[in-house]
């Protein structure tokens, strides 16, 4: 996938919360959980919804794998 959330998966270790926290606060849908969970892409105002939440910038939580075009 051109796409990783990789990062945002660690960032919740961190914070110690789990998807379903995430989800309640950042007030995004399961649907969108589960894209992110198979490395689609969401909209950007799930982003920022989750960016807000989390107080962190996009960078902190996807980044775009270049080599890959599946």
């Amino acid at each position: 996938m051109p796409v990783s959330y990789d990062k945002l998966w660690k960032l919740l270790i961190d914070k110690k919360m789990n998807r379903t926290d995430l989800k309640e606060a950042a007030g995004i849908s399961f649907n969108v959980l589960a894209k992110m969970g198979k490395s689609e892409f969401i909209s950007m105002e799930s982003l920022y919804k989750v960016c807000t939440v989390l107080e962190c910038d996009i960078s902190d939580i996807m980044e775009f794998n270049h080599g890959d075009n599946s």
